[in-house]
């Protein structure tokens, strides 16, 4: 038996040597360990452990949550916002989201109008790309770069041969600058617990080196803009190419004064969340409004109003404060609460602007609306997801329709009024968005589409300190007369 094992042994001996000889024969280049970081380069440790963090990025199963600033009223903040931490070392920024575009920038630390405080009693700070280890430029024949000109987010700056952007809103402010790769900072829930570890990434966001309008003012003044688009540029995009988050995200706005709530890369789990399709090809998250109801009473409102083409649809954009409503369905709308509220409130006008005198609770006077989209999800309006209050005298109270007229346009948007206090999901993988009425200082669950199940996300605030009411970005230049005014109605009123 010995020696059988031997003849075995020595054959497979034999056969192994064949092989060897074979590969070689067949492969006369010889196989190579390369150095990530070749030995003739002096590589600092948090090169590599910034290195070491990207891969481990790679690995992640949980949830990515991003803490929230500010609220929707226009007489305190105006605009959400969150903070980001970039490069390395890691330095934080406080940005607005804004659903309404594609791209994250911040300001550079040489860019000019860019504001260097502000009323939000927040610290800025500028991006210096040479002072991060982690920093480089992008060039113009990068992947990111040559797909971000399609989507009018990227253009080539041939002079210096890097990725440059220039973005205008819809305010009249723009910035311009040029992008840069380096490390996003993130905090990560695991499944089923509310516990979370920190990690990074590597994405592309813009250095802004310039910023005009309103942007440079100081009032509300954020670090930049983080935007949450669909485009290749969005961060939401870079991540999920990576897999690192889900190709979904999800907001939950406090609605109340002290602001705050729940901004996740992932799908909150809710049971009654209703879905309508995106319309494809669009380069806003377009929905399809088919019909407004005002006290369960649909409008005769053409269905053709709300028609998505290049210069009309329904578009969800968190960086809008108000709502406002196509000028051909506005009319119907403020007719229909007037004329459900006229036996119990004083109707005024204020500034050309429809207003009422209510001396009992709007919950109990005004009517709920109903925005009926595609696929039979409706979105529910209280009264003060459509009315914005004023100046109160005594037991008399001021309210405005808050949502406004698109002057000109047959464009619907929603705004921060009526997507407070409501989970909304931005299911991207299936082209969808839903939505919920939800309490947002309470816990959501997370899906991150992995096997770990869902996390615990809890709402919270970055604390705002201010209380003057002055107007912001993509605020209607007329609200704060509009406030004066009526505060000289209700007096009238209470005085009659």
């Amino acid at each position: 038996m010995a020696a059988t094992l031997f003849r075995a042994v020595a054959v497979a001996v034999i056969l192994l040597l064949q092989f060897l000889t074979v590969v070689l024969c067949s492969f006369p280049a010889t196989l190579t360990l390369e150095r990530a970081f070749p030995t003739n380069h002096n590589v600092q440790l948090s090169q590599l452990r910034a290195r070491d963090r990207v891969r481990h990025g790679r690995m992640l199963s949980g949830v990515v949550e991003f803490p929230i600033g500010g609220t929707f009223n226009p007489y305190l903040v105006g605009l959400y916002f969150t903070s980001v931490k970039l490069g390395t070392p890691a330095t934080e920024f406080y940005v607005q989201i804004d659903t309404g575009s594609d791209a994250l920038w911040v300001g550079c630390n040489s860019c000019s109008g860019c504001p260097q405080s502000s009323g939000l009693k927040i610290q800025l700070h500028t991006f210096d790309p040479q002072s991060s280890p982690t920093a480089s430029v992008v060039s113009c024949s990068d992947k990111i770069c040559t797909l971000g000109l399609d989507t009018q987010d990227s253009s080539c700056d041939s002079q210096n041969k890097r990725c440059s952007y220039t973005f205008q809103y819809g305010d009249g402010s723009g910035t311009s600058g040029y992008y840069v790769s380096d490390l996003l900072h993130f905090d990560t829930a695991a499944g089923n617990q509310s516990a979370t570890s920190n990690s990074s990434a590597s994405i592309v966001f813009g250095c802004s080196t310039s910023a005009s309008g309103v942007l440079q003012k100081t009032d509300r003044a954020v670090d930049g803009i983080f935007g949450f688009g669909q485009q290749e540029m969005s961060v939401i995009s870079q991540l999920s190419s990576q897999g690192i988050a889900p190709k979904a995200f999800s907001h939950c706005f406090k609605g109340d004064d002290t602001g705050g709530g729940i901004m996740v890369l992932g799908e909150i789990v809710e049971p009654n969340i209703v879905y309508t399709p995106l319309v494809q090809n669009q380069p806003h998250y377009n929905l399809n409004l088919e019909s407004i109801s005002v006290g369960g009473q649909t409008l005769p409102i053409d269905q053709s109003v709300f028609a998505t083409s290049s210069n009309q649809g329904t578009i969800v954009d968190s960086g809008t404060t108000l709502a406002y409503l196509a000028q051909d369905a506005y009319d119907p709308f403020v007719n229909a609460i007037t004329s459900a509220v006229s036996q119990s409130v004083t109707p005024v006008s204020s500034q050309g602007e429809q207003c009422y005198i209510v001396t009992s609770s709007i919950t109990d006077t005004f009517p709920q609306v109903s925005l009926n989209f595609a696929g039979n999800a409706s979105m529910i309006l209280r009264p003060q997801d459509y009315l914005l209050q004023q100046n109160s005298a005594g037991d008399a109270q001021g309210w405005c329709i808050g949502i406004q007229k698109s002057d000109g346009q047959d464009i619907t948007v929603l705004g921060d009024l009526v997507l407070k206090d409501k989970i909304i999901v931005y299911d991207l993988a299936n082209q969808r968005i839903g939505w919920v009425q939800y309490n947002c200082s309470m816990s959501v669950s997370v899906s991150s589409n992995t096997s770990t199940g869902t996390a615990s996300v809890n709402g919270g605030s970055i604390d705002v300190n201010d209380n003057s009411s002055s107007s912001l970005r993509n605020d209607p230049f007329k609200l704060i007369p509009i406030s004066m005014m009526f505060a000289f109605l209700v007096h009238i009123y209470i005085n009659h």
